[in-house]
Formats: structure tokens, sequence, C-alpha cells
């Protein structure tokens, strides 16, 4: 009588399913954390990597487990997809992330003014941020050629108006202002200063808004800078665009009045 070996079960099979179930947990864990204040953003970007790192590996646990059931028979085809399927979900927003990164310029600093640009709040920056330098000459040509809607506001109105739209505007966003509105009286310039975290990610980012009175019109200008990461990877320029256009449309809403050409 010929004997039939019992076929294995893939150890190889279970660690990928374990492997991917826990780096799909850690990943959503890490997040809401973010979100939520509960992780500051230096553990919550190492955690990011722990996570690529365990998917990976799950993804390698998968092969090898595929390889045995393809040339043996093992048992495991079901966990071995369970795991493949789950890591390749949590590696999904770091392929999107990847290719934001070649269709953005590596920019992290955005400002409507390249010679003198809005004054940050670096109070509470910390050394592990990204350093505040002035934009070079090719950087400032890359996001003027990246983002073309950049662009400072000048308004043909009364310079408390002006100051009172963009606090209004600034009131419907949750964003951390640096310290309460400034005292308008005697003033010609003032400059706003927040703290704002990105859609996606949840990046902080540095953001001033300055109002300045040149005697003819009134200027807005405005910055953001992300605190931490290489590449802004588009966070910032929208941020303005965003924030302007409102601003547009709350000027207009309020006095019937357009931005100055």
């Amino acid at each position: 009588m010929v004997s039939i070996p019992e076929r294995r079960t893939s150890k190889a099979a279970g660690w990928s399913r374990r492997t991917a179930a826990f780096s799909a947990v850690l990943l959503l864990t890490d997040f809401a954390g973010h979100r939520f204040d509960l992780v500051e953003t230096p553990v919550f970007l190492w955690v990011l990597g722990i996570v690529a790192l365990l998917a990976a590996l799950a993804l390698l646990f998968a092969a090898f487990a595929f390889s045995r059931l393809w040339k043996f028979g093992d048992r495991g085809g079901r966990d071995l997809t369970v795991g493949a399927l789950l890591a390749l979900l949590v590696l999904v927003p770091y392929g999107v992330a990847a290719y934001w990164a070649t269709i953005y310029p590596p920019l992290r600093d955005i400002s409507t003014d390249f010679d003198n640009p809005p004054a940050l709040d670096v109070s509470d920056r910390t050394k592990d941020m990204n350093v505040l330098s002035p934009s070079t000459s090719g950087e400032q040509r890359l996001q003027t050629e990246s983002y073309p809607l950049v662009s400072a506001r000048s308004y043909d109105l009364p310079f408390d108006t002006v100051v009172d739209a963009v606090e209004t505007v600034l009131d419907r966003r949750d964003w951390d202002l640096s310290e309460p509105y400034p005292d308008l009286r005697g003033q010609t310039e003032v400059t706003i200063t927040a703290v704002a975290k990105g859609f996606v990610l949840g990046l902080p980012a540095d953001v001033a808004i300055r109002v300045t009175d040149d005697g003819d019109t009134i200027i807005v200008d405005m910055r953001s800078a992300s605190r931490y990461g290489r590449y802004d990877l588009g966070d910032n320029a929208a941020r303005i665009v965003d924030f302007l256009a409102e601003l547009d449309q709350e000027v207009a809403g309020q006095v019937g009045a357009a931005p100055a050409e």
C-alpha cells in the first residue's frame, strides 16, 4: 500500500496574516492617535515607518508561503491570501504619497511674498522640526511655475474691514492661533499667526497672514510652512489658495467689492 504523506500547514502563511493584521491595526491606531493629539508628530512618523516594514514583511511571508503551497502542496492558502491583501491595503497610502511626491514640487515653505515673507511664530518650534530659511531663486521659480494661483490680494477697502474679514475666515477653520487677534488701533500692518494641520496626514504647518496698509490699497500676504517632512505634497499651496479664495468671497459678501487688480 502506498502511503500518502499528510499535507503540512505553512507557518509562513499564518505569520503573513498575523503580521498584516497587526500592521493594519497599528496604522489605524497611529492615525487616530495623531488626529486627536494623543501621539506626537515625530512618534507618528516613526510608527508609519514601522507599519510599512511590517506590511512588507507580511508580503514576504505570503510569497514564501505561496512557494511552499505551489511546490509541496502545503495548506494555508486562505491565510496567505488574507495576509497579502491586508498588507497591500496598508501599503496603498504609501503608494499614493510616493505618487504625489513625483507630481508635486519638492517645496515645504510657500509664501505670496518672496522678498519679505510674513513672519511665522517660532516660539514653540523644536530642533527636530524643519529649519526655516529664505527661499532660493530656484525654489521661487519652482513655486511660481507650479502654483500660479498663490498670489497676494489687494483690496480698495478700509484696513479694519479687511482685517475683520481675515479674522472671520480664520474663525471657520480649526487652526490654533498663536496669540489673540491684535488690537488694530493706530496700526497699519498686522500679522496673525497660527498652526494648521494637513487634511490627509494631519501634519502641522506654521501659518502667517499679514495685512498691510500701503497708503493706496490693503495688501494681504500669506505664508504656510510645514514643520515636518522634506516635501509638503502640495499641502501648503492648497491651504493658501483655499484661504485667500474664501477671503475674496468674504470681502465681496461683506461690502459687495471684489479684490483690486
